[in-house]
């Protein structure tokens, strides 16, 4: 017993030593088995071209060796295994180029990774493109590489150009309407140069300076440099160098003071991807910098790899050093690279290397590397390749990644902290949230620890006053006016309106500004210039401060009408023809309505139609005596005196004045006129003017100049006849000016051409503009305008002429147009009430036109129809009131009867021949047929008429329907 427990301590030995042997095989048997399918597997040779001199040319490579690692980690049974080459182009041009014939010579490479910079790269894929051989750079992202030309070229990083975007953007969070952009002598620095400018002039901004530094440029060339930055009046400059070359620069603008309050520095990404990199010395020079850099979400797999690739750098290379942001996007960017192209190449199947020889006569170096038979089907699977890389989604858009965003950055302290975010959609926020608060973080320190933004450009860079220009004339002194000396006699006394208006501006100015007036070459002009296209193409202006335009001022002539037809003048032809036509037009209508029910409206047809135009004039003075009977009439009626009423009285009141107030006629109205006649005209000397109106066709042998109003008044009174001139052409503010010292006698005529008035001068690119635009405006929208032109010009509408006192400038008739309501108004109410009348008329008398319609002779049924109508319209209704009561009447006293028969046996007709009189004669009488036959029977007979008509006519009002209330009588 006492040995058991040895035993079984020996037992547990042996099998810990068996287990071990069985691990330790089965992970032989693993590596035999990769390395026996890592042998079967098909090589792709891939070269890789890198300056392994540089730091970070040993940082590229150790990435890429692990992103080849990684994915056949990732992808152990593969079908093809890359394999790369490594070349050093030593930062030289020549160099890899060197190294990409030798990679495809000697080496029959697949594809190439590389070159780093954009210069490298551009042989390297113009190569590529002759041989077939796809070129992959992460680094070279210079514009100027394009793979649209070069399609075997495929930039695995994001252009330079995506970046002018987001630094426009910046410029616009904070008003930066100008700015210096310095950039590297090479490719790289060139390329951003045309996208950049298009953006700025997006948001109105000016690239004012575009300054080149060599990539080996010394410190005095860049203190040269600087220097002529600091005589500038702009302070917001843009950087898109090397961090090399870019860390030079920003240590020589401490030293020159530029890395202080007022300046404003924006680097691309160039500076910000990299900035950790730099010694302490070198961060500290570049405080306040704000710069760019894509963004990379910082996921667990890529600080998985940071930290694999920490402790393998400290592995391979002991003496390199670690930053706080290692890896850098661009070695993230080298990362995905790798993995891209052997993804590519396993989704490819790439065959060993084949290179075919050229079939031609002629056959250079270059021309012997060959084709490669397997180029095209690997770019084809590199641009089909996607995937979730460490700097975010890889996939190729035209040959080329796109960012996401971009993350701004700004130094401070000891690296870079994140102050806000960009993306096209967005724009500049401070967080990638769609519900982010706009602009960078106000925690944002600008250079010399300002904590505000600086307003990106000074008054004056050497701190002397701005120098202000005035112009100096010999009349129109309101504007500007220019004494000898100043009360203190050491300066000219210059003032005047637009001197005024430009002291209220620099009032209401956000930052002061000093200036003085001066009559030389200055900073600014202020006076009376106008904005031209001509002169912005030189200078700039701000918004105008006065009227814009020009036209013409002509002497005016008293005028007193003798015409024996003034009388016709107050209206217009239009207005006297549609006059008459309502009058026509209402008549007609009154009468159409009361023919039927109202014996004042009826009789022969002369008699009807004299009736029509007498009852419609005779409301001119409200004379009309016939009574209506008709609702609908009376209606009419009533609108017709109330549009007569407007018109009688418009008219009395344009004639009244036409004959009792004085009008001044122009002597001329219309510039063709002038130009017909060959008059001579005037115009403002030393102004646009004169070849204005030689644009016009004026001839320039009859133009006259002239400087001072007296001038004006004295060649416009003198006339062309006496060496004077027709009229004077000049801007508006000058002739407001000019009717207001000579209120009598002139006038402003014809058309007004435009212009843009009158704004202050500024050097192109000024920034002074935008505000001293935005204070004119202040000014303008405030009383203060206001009593600055009264002050000068006195107050408006002080003259006569232009205030349309007692002396009017011509005279207008009054025109159809505006009276064009009320004839609206009296045609619809007139019309409708027609409408209505006939409709009731046309449904209650149909069965009675039906009987006449069968009584016609022949003819056509539609002429048969219209005949019965118009007779049934033209006879009288005696179921009306009206008819009844005056038929009754009649009977009564026998009167009509008697006057009958007396006319007839005074006239011979009383035999039997001439029984029936006359239809019209019927209608006179107010009878009907029926009861003129029988008068005539009764007269034959012996028989007394009185007592047979009355007889007849109450058995025919007995066999009659009443007429009622409610019973259809005419409309009554």
């Amino acid at each position: 017993m006492g040995r058991l427990p040895l035993r079984c301590s020996s037992c547990r030995s042996v099998s810990s030593l068996h287990l071990r042997r069985l691990v330790l095989v089965a992970c032989w048997c693993v590596v035999a088995a990769s390395l026996l399918q890592a042998a079967m597997a098909q090589q792709v040779r891939v070269g890789v071209i890198l300056n392994l001199t540089s730091p970070v040319g040993q940082r590229r490579k150790v990435g890429i060796e692990m992103a080849m690692e990684d994915y056949y980690t990732a992808n152990p049974s593969s079908r093809t295994r890359v394999v790369p080459r490594f070349r050093d182009s030593g930062g030289e041009v020549v160099g890899a180029a060197s190294a990409a014939v030798d990679l495809i010579k000697n080496e029959q490479v697949q594809a190439i990774i590389g070159p780093p910079t954009s210069a490298e790269a551009a042989f390297v894929a113009n190569l590529g493109n002759s041989t077939h051989v796809p070129i992959l750079s992460s680094t070279a992202t210079s514009p100027e590489l394009f793979p649209a030309q070069t399609p075997f070229f495929v930039r695995t990083a994001a252009n330079d150009s995506f970046q002018a975007a987001p630094v426009a953007a910046v410029l616009a969070a904070f008003r930066w309407h100008a700015a210096v952009v310095v950039y590297d002598d090479s490719p790289y620095g060139h390329g951003i140069l045309p996208a950049l400018a298009d953006a700025l002039q997006g948001i109105g901004a000016r690239i004012m300076e575009r300054t080149a530094v060599p990539v080996d440029a010394d410190d005095g060339h860049i203190d040269a440099v600087l220097h002529r930055f600091m005589a500038m009046p702009t302070r917001v400059f843009v950087v898109h160098m090397n961090l090399l070359l870019a860390a030079r620069l920003f240590l020589r603008a401490r030293k020159a003071g530029m890395m202080s309050k007022d300046y404003a520095w924006i680097a691309t990404d160039g500076v910000g991807s990299a900035v950790e990199a730099l010694g302490a010395d070198n961060i500290d020079a570049m405080e306040g910098l704000v710069s760019l850099r894509p963004y990379v979400q910082v996921t667990e797999q890529v600080r998985n790899f940071s930290a694999r690739f920490r402790a393998r750098l400290r592995r391979e290379s002991p003496s390199a050093d670690i930053y706080a942001h290692d890896p850098t996007i661009s070695m993230l960017w080298s990362y995905d690279t790798a993995w891209a192209v052997a993804a590519a190449a396993e989704a490819a199947g790439v065959s060993s290397p084949a290179f075919q020889s050229p079939q031609k006569s002629t056959v250079t170096d270059l021309d012997r590397l060959g084709v490669s038979a397997t180029g095209t089907a690997l770019l084809k699977a590199v641009h089909e390749t996607t995937f979730h890389g460490l700097a975010g989604n890889f996939k190729l858009v035209d040959g080329q990644l796109q960012p996401p965003a971009y993350e701004i950055v700004n130094v401070i302290g000891k690296g870079a902290r994140t102050v806000g975010f960009w993306t096209p959609e967005a724009g500049i926020s401070q967080a990638l949230d769609p519900n982010a608060a706009k602009g960078l973080k106000p925690t944002t320190v600008w250079p010399g620890d300002a904590t505000s933004p600086p307003k990106g450009w000074v008054v004056s860079p050497n701190g002397k006053k701005l120098r202000v220009a005035v112009p100096v004339k010999g009349g129109f002194k309101q504007f500007v006016d220019v004494g000898n000396e100043s009360a203190t006699g050491h300066e000219a006394n210059v003032t005047g309106y637009c001197i005024e208006v430009f002291d209220a501006v620099m009032r209401k100015m956000p930052y002061p500004v000093g200036y003085e007036e001066i009559e030389s070459r200055a900073d600014i002009i202020v006076g009376d210039v106008t904005i031209t296209a001509s002169r912005m193409a030189k200078v700039d202006f701000s918004m105008p401060f006065t009227d814009s335009g020009w036209s013409m001022v002509v002497a005016v002539r008293p005028e007193t009408s003798t015409s024996m037809w003034i009388f016709l003048q107050p209206l217009t032809t239009s207005l006297w023809l549609a006059s008459l036509a309502f009058f026509c037009f209402t008549g007609f209508v009154v009468w159409a309505i009361e023919h039927r029910i109202n014996p004042e409206f009826r009789g022969t047809p002369w008699q009807q139609f004299g009736l029509i135009f007498y009852f419609s004039f005779s409301t001119l003075v409200f004379a009309h005596k016939e009574k209506l009977e008709s609702n609908l009439s009376r209606f009419v009626v009533i609108i017709w005196v109330f549009v007569v009423l407007i018109l009688t009285s418009s008219y009395t009141a344009s004639l009244t004045s036409m004959l009792t107030v004085q009008k001044l006629q122009p002597t001329v109205t219309d510039v063709r006129e002038l130009q017909r006649s060959g008059y001579n005209i005037g115009y403002q000397e030393g102004t646009f003017i004169e070849a204005s109106l030689q644009k016009l066709g004026f001839d320039k042998v009859r133009m006259k100049s002239y400087s001072t109003a007296d001038e004006y008044a004295d060649a416009l009174s003198r006339g062309p006849a006496n060496g004077g001139v027709a009229a004077v052409f000049d801007e508006i503010p000058y002739l407001k000016l000019f009717l207001s010292q000579y209120c009598d006698g002139y006038a402003m005529v014809g058309p007004v051409y435009k212009t843009d008035g009158f704004g202050f001068v500024f050097p192109l690119g000024s920034p002074l503009t935008p505000d001293v635009s935005r204070a004119v405006l202040t000014l303008a929208e405030g009383e203060e305008m206001t009593q600055i032109e009264k002050k000068w010009f006195g107050e408006p509408g002080a003259c006569p002429i232009q205030d349309g006192g007692a002396a009017a400038v011509g005279s207008s008739n009054l025109s159809f147009r505006s009276f064009g309501g009320l004839f609206l108004i009296t045609g619809v109410v007139s019309g409708l009430m027609l409408l209505i009348y006939l409709a009731t008329f046309v449904y209650h008398e149909r069965g009675k036109v039906r009987v006449v319609e069968e009584e016609e002779g022949s003819g056509s049924s539609s002429v048969r129809r219209l005949r019965a109508w118009l007779r049934h319209f033209d006879q009288k209704d005696l179921k009306c009131p009206t008819f009844k009561t005056w038929n009754e009447e009649s009977v009564r006293d026998g009167s009509q009867t008697r006057r009958w028969i007396d006319d007839t046996v005074r006239n011979g007709r009383g035999d039997a021949d001439s029984a029936a009189p006359a239809v019209g004669e019927e209608e006179a009488i107010g009878m009907s047929p029926l009861s003129i036959s029988a008068a005539s029977e009764m007269i034959n007979a012996g028989s007394s008429p009185a007592s047979e008509l009355g007889t007849s006519f109450e058995q025919r009002m007995q066999e009659a329907p009443h007429c009622g209330d409610d019973t259809y009588c005419g409309d009554a």
